[in-house]
């Protein structure tokens, strides 16, 4: 699919696969989706490097689901805001969860090229996490 083509629509059907594909672990197809030379953040990570940072998302949170709450799409960016409410083992960005139920958003920023994700910004509210933690003890 060309991004030069793209209709909001389209755009938006085409973020939705992605997340179905995220959350039923598809990861054979997540080249569909991701280019092979994307960055995340300021960092090339290629497409190798985004399927392991999933994986290991997923090892670490068992259950995590990717739920979305608000989706902007305007080619070739999407935005979106990702609800999570989950149960990481261990820790969660350095916080010591050790099991307890957690629920958190991610604003995060994608741009196409080729037809595929080939940039993606994420913003995690760290601070809120820390505190709804601290608040339970």
């Amino acid at each position: 699919m060309s991004s030069e083509f793209l209709t909001p629509d389209r755009l938006r059907a085409f973020y939705r696969g992605y997340i179905d594909c995220l959350n039923h672990r598809d990861w054979d197809a997540l080249g569909d989706f991701v280019h092979a030379e994307v960055r995340y953040g300021d960092t090339r990570i290629g497409l190798s490097g985004y399927r392991a940072m999933l994986e290991r998302d997923v090892a670490a949170i068992p259950d995590l689901q990717f739920r979305i709450e608000r989706l902007v799409a305007e080619p070739p960016t999407v935005a979106a805001r990702l609800l999570f409410d989950c149960t990481p083992k261990g820790e969660l960005f350095g916080l010591p969860v050790n099991g307890r139920r957690v629920q958190f958003s991610e604003n995060v920023f994608y741009t196409l090229r080729e037809g595929r994700f080939a940039q993606v910004w994420s913003v995690i509210d760290k601070a809120a996490i820390a505190a709804a933690i601290s608040a339970e003890l």
